[in-house]
């Protein structure tokens, strides 16, 4: 599938995902590909259906691109309570469970935002399903002072850690300035286990491990895009 087959899907997964934004909602957009097709949407929405809503982003290239549309984006410490997350992911498994962080930006602000949004949604195009063969490296975000001795520490673990660089050999930046380590395990039988291994790691301040968190997934499909529920939640 070509790049050109492969946006189409995400546009529409993300106008499919868009739906579930009404007026007046306070809505987490996260960041990536699929992600900004969802953000046009909302923003084509707003301007010419008049959809009214706040949102918290997780990055602040996902913030211009809503207020660009002039969407009001707020700070998450000035809201309490959101009622619809919408994001992307590069994996995710039959239980719902998924990989996130391809762009260096690992579930920024995951740990911070309320813990009992009434939905989360992942709009993921063509996801590659892992039960438990993991092909996309899991990323964790990593404080630059003491990297090295956390790099050290995963090839300990036999995590196979691979600091990520730039086309120019630079490390890669997070918004808030920090490393992404991309951790190459090609199978992970037990994620909530290295999940709670990563974020007790000195250095660590969050990984692209999405777990027990999704509602729904969107899935872009040639015949349209498919919504799956998760039954367990």
């Amino acid at each position: 599938m070509d790049k050109a087959q492969q946006d189409a899907l995400k546009k529409a997964a993300g106008i499919e995902a868009a739906k579930l934004i009404e007026d007046g909602m306070i809505a987490g957009l996260g960041t990536g590909s699929t992600v900004k097709f969802l953000v046009d949407e909302l923003g084509r929405r707003h301007q010419e259906e008049g959809l009214e809503f706040t949102g918290v982003t997780t990055s602040r290239r996902t913030q211009a691109q809503a207020e660009s549309y002039g969407i009001k984006i707020v700070d998450i410490d000035d809201v309490d309570h959101i009622d619809v997350t919408i994001d992307g992911a590069d994996e995710v498994d039959k239980n719902f469970n998924g990989i996130k962080g391809g762009g260096a930006a690992p579930a920024v602000g995951r740990r911070s935002w309320p813990p009992t949004p009434t939905r989360s949604c992942g709009s993921w195009t063509n996801p590659r399903w892992w039960t438990p063969s993991a092909k996309f490296p899991l990323p964790v975000e990593v404080i630059p002072f003491g990297a090295g001795h956390v790099i050290k520490k995963f090839e300990e673990r036999g995590y196979k850690p691979v600091l990520r660089l730039d086309a120019e050999g630079k490390e890669v930046r997070t918004d808030e300035n920090n490393f992404v380590v991309d951790l190459h395990l090609e199978r992970i039988d037990h994620p909530q286990e290295l999940a709670e291994d990563l974020i007790n790691t000195v250095g660590v301040v969050e990984h692209g491990l999405f777990l027990n968190m999704v509602d729904k997934v969107i899935v872009g499909d040639p015949n349209g895009p498919r919504v799956m529920t998760n039954a367990n939640k």
